[in-house]
């Protein structure tokens, strides 16, 4: 691991940087917090772009499409492509695609951007009431949850439905701090079920190595930079990718001592990872 501190190997690392072909960026507590840009996007980008580097931008978030987070983004003065963007919300409604008839019944617990994302351009039905039957139950962030949402997850779940949640991130950094996430309330539905879910957002790699194949590359060839040690670090090292940590977001340089894995490279935020990669160039 090395740190902006000046230990650890800085030659090799800043050459491994530099020689990587693709950037792949969590976006909670990595560009931003909240609706507050965190210093460096453009900058980073800007310098990825003139390198021809490709970066993807990847979330465990559910609560808002691919085009939504491009309009998202304008307002903070970042443009990009929504091409560019995989969400968890995305990548679910692949893994249903994959695992389920084509006509299966869904019930879901999140944001309208969520069903979005899983029911345009695909043959799934809506399940509204604890009538009908689901075949499966996928959950993401929700900030309208209800008793009679939980009640209608588990009862489906108990007789038989998939449970499949986008992520399972206890918090999500906001401009007001850390606020609770997604796995609070998979957590209760958990509870109420008996039975845990399917998760398809980081720490599990299939986002990344989506986003990876995408590009047509090698997982070696690419950089996961996140602000969590527990998803986006871990996502990333399950990948066998080359991993960044930012401190802009949940975890702590103080985190380090307890993290599963650790990562390649520590900063403190995204101007010193591009002082890393760009050094003198400049």
């Amino acid at each position: 691991m090395t740190t902006t501190d000046g230990s650890g190997p800085v030659t090799d690392s800043r050459a491994r940087l530099r020689d990587a072909r693709a950037f792949i960026f969590d976006m909670d507590g990595v560009l931003y917090r909240g609706a507050v840009p965190l210093p460096g996007v453009n900058d980073l980008f800007n310098a990825l772009e003139l390198r021809e580097r490709h970066y993807i931008l990847a979330t465990n978030n559910s609560m808002s499409s691919p085009a939504e987070y491009v309009v998202k983004l304008s307002a903070m003065g970042v443009t990009v492509a929504p091409e560019v963007i995989i969400t968890a919300g995305t990548a679910t409604r692949d893994y249903l695609l994959e695992h389920l008839p084509a006509t299966a019944k869904i019930f879901v617990v999140g944001m309208p951007a969520l069903e979005e994302q899983l029911f345009d351009g695909t043959p799934f039905q809506r399940v509204h009431s604890i009538e009908e039957r689901a075949d499966a139950v996928v959950t993401g962030l929700d900030l309208n949850f209800t008793y009679d949402k939980l009640r209608i997850a588990a009862v489906s779940i108990r007789n038989g439905a998939q449970f499949v949640a986008t992520n399972a991130d206890a918090t999500l950094p906001t401009e007001h701090g850390l606020v609770p996430g997604a796995g609070s309330i998979v957590a209760a539905i958990t509870t109420a079920s008996g039975k845990a879910p399917v998760v398809i957002g980081k720490p599990s790699p299939r986002v990344i190595e989506q986003a990876v194949a995408n590009l047509g590359l090698q997982p070696n060839q690419a950089v996961m930079i996140g602000d969590r040690l527990d998803t986006d670090i871990l996502a990333g090292h399950r990948a066998g990718l080359h991993t960044v940590l930012v401190l802009t977001g949940v975890s702590t340089r103080d985190d380090l001592a307890t993290a599963e894995v650790l990562p390649d490279f520590v900063f403190t935020d995204l101007p010193a990872m591009l002082e890393a990669i760009v050094g003198n160039d400049r």
